[in-house]
């Protein structure tokens, strides 16, 4: 499995090999997808010196020991690699990295690489600290191609297990594999993530929160539905910062209805997008899928709505009334609506409605086959329109 690469990898050695490279590189994404295997793929064809360490410790370390790295990268002979995968588990890691870079990046002695699990604690001390110094690298779940290429599973088991390659050899033992899911997987996020970045006054109520928001799969929702099942209450407003916590941990993606006033989009309730479809499975049994033709519609639409995530433009929802339309994308100058025909019952008539209410708007429509195929190409926008009838 370490001899497989992903596409983030070859762009990390693309990028590093070149001559004048004036930004940090920025790996960030969920874990166990292979940012630290990219990073060891690139340190082995490295030919110069190189440096490779991780703050994911217990007790993790402080600036001091960013700065004993630097200078051991800066005193090597020729120009080093230097690797610091989880930074942010340094205590204000983003100001000792401005501080160092600022000063060395003259001397062109470095090719820097910073890696990361925790999206709202990394965000912030790039955006904060790190502005105009770094180029970022999404480095999301495993696909259904790449599931196809390393384990030979089709569609139906990708929907089933697919997102997290460590786990594959497991899945014959359903107990064992969502035991690794939630110990392994999702318990680290929880626990160590998430409380390393935000302040989160209920653990158990973010537990709780998202177990149940995993049953919800490409289903709009509101947040006093969501409370009204959970045993550990907190108010809407705690439930809504939690969701945006989750979302930061690469966990799920929560979809606003798209409408043209942005005011009414923050007060809608939300769509739940589980960003792969082991977290759904995790919770409930995957074999859901070979007998409930119901649940078998919401985990295909959610791993659509998650490949769309990847495409990187705002995505949204949409209805009014009986009309709705399960995905659209407004790149500012393109308004896509998406309809996946995915064996629920659908109305005929929101494609027309939505196309009457936005008359820019078009409407592609992905079934079992063209979704299968969306899903096994590069999540880009080109590819999306490539199924446009």
């Amino acid at each position: 499995m370490n001899d497989f690469k992903r596409f983030f990898s070859t762009l990390l050695q693309q990028r590093l090999t070149e001559e004048q490279l004036p930004f940090i590189q920025v790996l960030i994404g969920p874990r166990q997808v292979g940012k630290s295997t990219a990073i060891a793929q690139v340190a082995a064809t490295w030919t110069g010196p190189k440096i490779i360490e991780s703050a994911d410790h217990l007790n993790p370390p402080n600036q001091e020991w960013v700065a004993f790295q630097w200078q051991r990268a800066l005193e090597q002979h020729g120009i080093c690699l230097l690797a610091l995968d989880e930074i942010q588990k340094v205590e204000n890691w983003a100001e000792i990295i401005k501080k160092l870079f600022d000063r060395d990046r003259h001397k062109n002695k470095l090719r820097i690489v910073l890696s990361g699990s925790a999206s709202l604690k990394l965000q912030h001390g790039l955006s904060e600290s790190l502005a105009g110094r770094y180029e970022l690298i999404r480095c999301p779940h495993w696909g259904l191609d790449e599931c196809q290429k390393l384990f030979g599973w089709d569609a139906i088991k990708f929907l089933k297990f697919g997102g997290y390659p460590s786990t594959a050899l497991y899945v014959d033992d359903l107990s064992r594999w969502q035991g690794l899911m939630r110990d392994s997987i999702i318990e680290p996020v929880l626990s160590r993530d998430l409380q390393t970045a935000v302040t989160i006054q209920k653990p158990a109520l973010l537990r709780q929160l998202f177990a149940l928001a995993m049953h919800y799969p490409a289903q709009e929702i509101s947040y006093q539905k969501l409370l009204g099942q959970l045993q550990d209450r907190g108010n809407t407003a705690t439930i809504s910062h939690y969701m945006h916590v989750l979302s930061g941990g690469f966990l799920l993606a929560t979809l606003d209805k798209y409408v043209s006033q942005v005011m009414r989009q923050k007060a809608s309730s939300p769509k739940i997008i589980p960003l792969a479809p082991a977290l759904i499975h995790a919770f409930s049994s995957p074999d859901l899928l070979d007998s409930d033709p119901e649940w078998r519609g919401r985990v295909f639409e959610a791993a659509i709505g998650a490949h769309l995530v990847r495409v990187g433009e705002p995505l949204y929802y949409w209805r009014d009334g009986d009309h709705e339309i399960d995905f659209v994308i407004d790149t500012g100058r393109q308004l896509i609506g998406i309809e996946v025909k995915s064996g629920r019952r659908k109305r005929q008539q929101s494609a027309m409605a939505f196309k009457k209410k936005f008359a820019n708007a078009q409407v592609i429509f992905l079934d079992w086959m063209s979704g299968t195929q969306f899903l096994e190409q590069q999540p880009t926008l080109e590819n999306l329109l490539r199924h446009a009838s």
